[in-house]
């Protein structure tokens, strides 16, 4: 396992704009300026946290899964954010991690946020997502699951944990801290994307996006209120060291899952 170059968009979304957010992230990405393994958007990247599943949702063909498999294959990193996919008549706030071959990995919210009713039009996923790239496992989770240490307990599995997230600027307490929680009880390098801006419903999003160390408490990035395009460079050593220096994930609980 080499080092990872992983690059975090935090962003501002137009309100059910798919053109207009797509063009935007286009331009952000355009920006970079460096190579990267990997690209982070925030959760419904093309709309926004909106319930209206069945005006804004397209399909695995649909036309921003295309414009994924094009930014993969043109700057040669993994991109992965959620959007709005309808399937055999049901909508799911799903995450596409697109390879840069166009191949594509997906991954289904588990706990759907009941308080927006989020649960009343979509479907919630039931399979925890693994991805392997450039030597590392990675498990991409999607905004409210951050509040459910059990799904994203680390059995061995993996050693990236990725949110991306809508995430209101009045919760931010709760974002912030429990990243730091993940990242300290999972021993394991944590990144949270969430977006900027204000949406339809009037709710405002502070982003306080963010890159967390996998062992000594340290946040290696952070940015709030303002759209960013980071790059950072988690490293394999550290965290091999890390593990072998505090090596308590042995001790951990064994469980299962019911869905």
């Amino acid at each position: 396992m080499t080092d990872l170059s992983i690059t975090l968009l935090q962003t501002k979304i137009a309100w059910q704009s798919p053109k207009a957010n797509l063009a935007h992230y286009t331009d952000l990405i355009n920006r970079i300026g460096q190579p990267t393994d990997l690209i982070i958007l925030p959760e419904m990247f093309t709309t926004g946290f909106t319930m209206d599943a069945a005006n804004n949702a397209e399909t695995m063909d649909g036309p921003a899964v295309k414009w994924l498999t094009e930014q993969a294959g043109k700057t040669g990193a993994a991109v992965t954010g959620s959007l709005i996919i309808e399937e055999d008549g049901k909508y799911y706030n799903r995450l596409i991690w697109m390879k840069p071959d166009g191949h594509y990995h997906t991954y289904n919210k588990r706990h759907l946020f009941a308080m927006a009713g989020e649960h009343e039009h979509y479907e919630a996923g039931t399979e925890r997502l693994i991805v392997r790239h450039k030597g590392w496992r990675i498990c991409p989770l999607i905004c409210y699951d951050l509040r459910f240490p059990v799904w994203a307990r680390n059995d061995g599995a993996y050693d990236l944990l990725i949110y991306t997230a809508n995430w209101p600027e009045k919760r931010a307490y709760d974002w912030n801290t429990l990243l730091k929680a993940r990242a300290i009880e999972n021993q394991c390098y944590t990144i949270g994307v969430n977006r900027v801006g204000e949406d339809a419903n009037g709710f405002v999003y502070n982003g306080d996006s963010c890159v967390i160390d996998p062992g000594w408490l340290c946040t290696l990035f952070h940015v709030e209120k303002v759209e960013a395009v980071h790059t950072e460079i988690l490293s394999a050593e550290h965290l091999e060291e890390v593990r072998q220096r505090l090596p308590f994930l042995m001790d951990r609980d064994n469980f299962e899952v019911n869905n």
